[in-house]
């Protein structure tokens, strides 16, 4: 019978890789926490027209690369591409708005995009998602930016880089686009497929093709920053100051747009150079007119998102998770010892240990192989005669010194026995 295997541009997180989930997951939300972001949980399929209108019919993500497909009652389904739209729906349909102030949220999840998968982009991605509604102050966008960027020194990453730009208002993208068109007409039979025809439909997104003759053609491409109008540029220049006064480094890429719609003035992406040609880890923008667009009031917003998968990538290239250790690894030989190991095992989980539990059954020379590849702190030691007579032996791993007690106290002396594995981690 043929094996059953994921299916192409997905793949399976594997216990030995989740540590470094872990560690990007934990890390974002203690510095969210303490920005005051909450979390929120939106689903993974959405009505189709969420994602038409807000990420807009122009772009790839719709008009290529959702996965759509029909319910049972006839309905127009799409698994999520993005979680921004999702947020704003939630935002709008439970009245978010009414708590007052702005509104501070983060969430994580899977996304779906039929993709040519390749190493960092898989058809289903992850992603950590940052959004602050209610506010157009330049101080948001910085916020944000800044938190993205405390995440990523948070995980030691190195050797990466802020791009930014405006791409303005709708007045301004409206006149910027007029002049993309009349500047890439003359070389439209030069461009790839793709940008050929974004010429008409979106062509600032031929800006951001990856198309080796098509990106020399846009680098004369005129630049939006010479078509923002006065409020618009003021935004920006604030946006730039106040990144400035944090010290945070950053480079005006002018041909930096991003891939959906309803972006608005500053975007920006954080890029590592240790990733090839998939080098965005983080990025995002504005997004002023979202929210009016799915059906509420005129509402400002900034946000951006994280891509697990490329993050994963750096910390596995640099190895900065780290094995989570068992503190106690219980080896037992014998029906009897069997037995009350089980027992004991779990009354140490209870006092707070981590303790593997060899449930072989092998002989006791196997089980001690184990226990020094599992890396414990101690090894529990249970045979038959410690079980007549309701005793434990303990083999400290790093010292190899072994002591006895009865199973009671070794209980009582839970104290002792952490301090002791603590002061073996600082070893």
């Amino acid at each position: 019978m043929a094996i059953i295997q994921a299916i192409r541009g997905t793949k399976d997180i594997l216990p030995q890789e989740i540590p470094y989930w872990q560690q990007v997951e934990t890390i974002a939300s203690q510095i969210l926490a303490r920005a005051m972001y909450q979390e929120i949980r939106c689903p993974i399929f959405e009505q189709t027209s969420l994602f038409e209108r807000g990420i807009g019919e122009a772009t790839d993500v719709v008009g290529k690369e959702m996965y759509t497909f029909c319910d049972r009652k006839d309905r127009s389904i799409t698994l999520r591409p993005e979680g921004t739209a999702g947020v704003v729906r939630a935002y709008i349909e439970h009245s978010l708005y009414s708590l007052g102030g702005v509104q501070r949220l983060w969430y994580k999840g899977a996304m779906f995009r039929y993709e040519r998968p390749q190493e960092g982009r898989q058809r289903q991605f992850h992603q950590i998602g940052v959004e602050l509604i209610g506010t157009d102050a330049p101080r948001s966008d910085v916020e944000v930016i800044a938190l993205a960027v405390d995440i990523l020194q948070a995980l030691g990453l190195k050797s990466l880089r802020l791009d930014l730009n405006s791409v303005g208002n709708k007045e301004d993208r409206s006149n910027y686009r007029e002049a993309l068109v009349n500047y890439f007409t003359p070389y439209k039979l030069d461009l790839d497929p793709d940008s050929q025809d974004r010429l008409t439909r979106n062509p600032l997104r031929i800006l951001d093709s990856k198309d080796a003759k098509t990106k020399e053609i846009a680098k004369n491409a005129p630049s939006i920053i010479n078509y923002l109008g006065v409020n618009s540029r003021k935004h920006f220049e604030q946006v730039q100051q106040l990144l400035t006064d944090l010290k945070i480094e950053h480079k005006i890429n002018p041909c930096l747009v991003r891939g959906l719609d309803y972006y608005t003035h500053t975007a920006f992406e954080i890029q590592s150079d240790d990733l090839g040609s998939q080098s965005t880890v983080c990025g995002g923008g504005r997004y002023d007119g979202l929210v009016r667009e799915l059906g509420g009031t005129e509402t400002p917003a900034f946000g951006c998102a994280f891509g697990m998968e490329r993050l994963i990538l750096l910390l596995q290239q640099q190895g900065k998770a780290q094995k989570t250790k068992p503190d106690f690894y219980f080896v037992s030989k014998g029906e009897k010892a069997e037995a009350q190991a089980l027992i004991l095992a779990q009354k140490l989980r209870n006092l707070g240990f981590t303790v593997e539990l060899d449930l072989s059954g092998s002989a006791f020379g196997k089980q001690f192989k184990r226990a020094d590849r599992s890396e414990a702190y101690a090894c529990l030691i249970l045979g038959e005669e410690e079980a007549l007579i309701n005793n434990i032996n303990v083999k400290w791993m790093l010292s190899k010194k072994q002591e006895t007690f009865s199973q009671s106290k070794l209980l009582e002396i839970s104290d002792q026995l952490r301090q002791q594995i603590n002061e073996s981690k600082q070893n």
